[in-house]
């Protein structure tokens, strides 16, 4: 697409995406975030907070302030503020921000209905705080609220504003679609008419997603001259989010050929940091960052992998620190299945392997998801092995609750055919069965157990009360994580299952 553009991603998702419902970032996971984003993934700007919001706000900004000074990186960092005499500029200097982000209304209808103000008045009031932060020290980008329908209904509201505040310090114009109501062919058109009438000021762009055209409308202004633009981890942001910096990354490079700073290979991680502290899950077919989108279903699809990467794009998974999976069920054909068991490092000659598919055929029929970790025991079970991934049976256990007392498990096990009995009581069922267990591998054996990581339960796609429920518990052993799945109508017994898979694996160690 011609000659490449350099873009500068300036990420907001400590100040817009904290906007959306029911996230909350603590100052420590803000300083961590800000730490990420900069060091890490190497974004040009980070829009932390808004100005007077509360004190832990000031003393989140002045931690990561203190953080970013000593790195060299303040410069970096930026706060949004007001139309507000001295109150924004003297707030954000005590923190020790150097660089304000002024929050202008971009819209005649949000300057004479919001503020109750003329045109002329909001200016001057502009130019009297771009003043101020000046002798202050501070630096200054303005953002032009509403901007998108500015442009729709008063532009020469936009075009009187922004005739008098290009002569000022203001370093950067900001243009958001604030209600998200923009599409790509008017981003088109109305970035031009702001690049064509003013060619030397520098723009950034803000999308928001309502109409799922938050990362379209990026690359139009991309395309359309813009200098800049903002993005939030995960696409967070009030209503439907903001741009997500994964999906604006990989478009812009691989469609754009344009340059940024971002180091793609640490998404995915600092992905899972936000969505960890934000509680906000991400959907598993989320573009770069889903669980699912590098996981192959269909064995025509592995097949063609085989043979010279028939299905593949220039997503690549290692790009993005992340690996190809081939997911096992219905659809998968012998190509899937050999790619799983390549990576497991087990081969099986073509009658074994027409019986394993038959049987994943039929779980996935049944909707039972199938595991690259569960390939082993379906082999054993198909095929009879009485191997190495049955050496740890539980032979029988019996787990109590009852009402004012602390649940009870006795459990009976077998470890390389000598059997090993406990009991132990815990803060649930399944806590009781493993402090058992843990009692077997550490007292009585002397060996490391496991540390439980994560423990999450889900009911199957098409799930009722009586369904199956799917326990997935993540592990770490000698400093290598590990995930099992258990899957019975018992939430208990699908973790006790995944444990037990768990001990099978580790005996492999």
């Amino acid at each position: 697409m011609g000659k490449q553009v350099k873009i500068e991603i300036m990420d907001t998702t400590l100040r817009d995406g904290e906007q959306t419902s029911g996230v909350s970032f603590v100052p420590h996971e803000k300083l961590m975030i800000a730490r990420l984003l900069l060091e890490e993934l190497k974004v040009d700007r980070v829009e932390v907070a808004s100005a007077r919001v509360s004190d832990g706000e000031f003393d989140a900004v002045k931690m990561i302030c203190d953080w970013a000074a000593r790195r060299s990186l303040l410069h970096k960092v930026e706060v949004l503020g007001f139309v507000d005499g001295h109150t924004s500029v003297d707030w954000i200097k005590n923190t020790g921000c150097r660089v304000l982000n002024l929050l202008c209304k971009g819209s005649l209808k949000h300057c004479t209905h919001q503020l109750k103000k003329s045109p002329d008045e909001h200016i001057q009031e502009i130019s009297d705080v771009v003043a101020y932060a000046s002798e202050q020290g501070i630096e200054v980008n303005a953002y032009l609220e509403d901007w998108s329908n500015g442009m729709k209904d008063s532009p020469d509201y936009v075009f009187a504003l922004v005739d008098a505040l290009q002569h000022t310090t203001i370093k950067r114009f900001m243009l958001p679609d604030t209600l998200g109501v923009l599409n790509p062919l008017q981003v088109i058109e109305f970035m031009r008419k702001m690049v064509k009438r003013y060619p030397n000021l520098h723009f950034d762009f803000h999308a928001h997603n309502d109409y799922d055209l938050a990362v379209s409308n990026v690359l139009a202004a991309v395309l359309s001259g813009a200098k800049g633009l903002h993005t939030t981890i995960n696409g967070l942001g009030e209503r439907a989010g903001n741009a997500p910096l994964a999906s604006v990354q990989a478009i812009l490079k691989d469609h754009f050929n344009a340059i940024t700073n971002i180091d793609e290979s640490r998404l995915n991680d600092v992905s899972r940091v936000v969505e960890s502290y934000s509680g906000v899950i991400i959907p598993a077919n989320k573009p770069i960052v889903g669980e699912n989108v590098f996981t192959q279903v269909a064995g025509v699809h592995a097949d063609g992998d085989n043979k010279n990467n028939l299905y593949c794009n220039d997503l690549l998974p290692e790009r993005f620190g992340r690996e190809r999976e081939y997911a096992l069920g219905k659809t998968s054909g012998k190509a899937n299945i050999r790619k799983n068991l390549e990576s497991l490092g087990l081969e099986l000659d073509e009658d074994s392997m027409r019986k394993v598919t038959e049987r994943i055929i039929e779980l996935g029929d049944k909707k039972e998801l199938v595991t690259k970790e569960d390939l082993p025991y379906i082999i054993s079970d198909v095929l009879k092995h009485e191997g190495a991934s049955n050496k740890v049976k539980l032979k029988t256990y019996f787990v109590t609750l009852a009402h004012g007392l602390k649940p009870m498990a006795s459990l009976s096990i077998e470890i390389e055919g000598k059997t090993y009995e406990e009991s132990s009581s815990g803060d649930g069922q399944y806590d009781a069965f493993v402090r058992a267990l843990r009692k077997i591998y550490k007292i009585t054996l002397g060996r490391k157990f496991p540390m439980l990581l994560n423990y999450a339960v889900s009911i199957p796609p098409g799930g009722r009360t009586d369904a199956f429920v799917q326990t997935v518990i993540t592990w770490n052993y000698n400093d290598k994580v590990f995930r099992t799945r258990g899957l019975d109508a018992d939430q208990t017994e699908a973790a006790i299952k995944a444990t037990i898979k768990m001990l099978n694996i580790i005996e492999e160690y």
